[in-house]
């Protein structure tokens, strides 16, 4: 049985960001991907997930309502829900 799919809904895409809400049902994942952009994210929740590398390395991301974090293009991961109830943050993605 394959894992269900976060559900992306683009909110703004102009030439300087994209503005991305992730959506996750329980287990829901994105799918391995690598980031091409600097980006933020924005939680719009308390939840955990699952990041898993190439490689198969695991690690866990505990995430607050309002704590935003940064990260550097290049990033290459497997984002999995691994809270009991749905979860969701905003990602901005800045294209210059």
């Amino acid at each position: 049985m394959t894992a269900p799919r976060a559900v992306p809904t683009v909110q703004v895409d102009n030439e300087r960001v994209r503005v991305t809400e992730w959506r996750f049902a329980p287990g829901a994942e994105t799918g391995f991907h690598v980031h091409e952009l600097d980006y933020v994210v924005v939680p719009a929740g308390n939840g955990r997930l699952k990041l898993v590398s190439p490689e198969g390395e695991e690690t866990y991301a505990d995430l607050k309502l309002g704590v935003s974090y940064f990260r550097k293009a290049g990033v290459h991961h497997n984002v999995i829900n691994a809270s009991e109830g749905e979860f969701a943050f905003i990602e901005i993605e800045l294209k210059g």
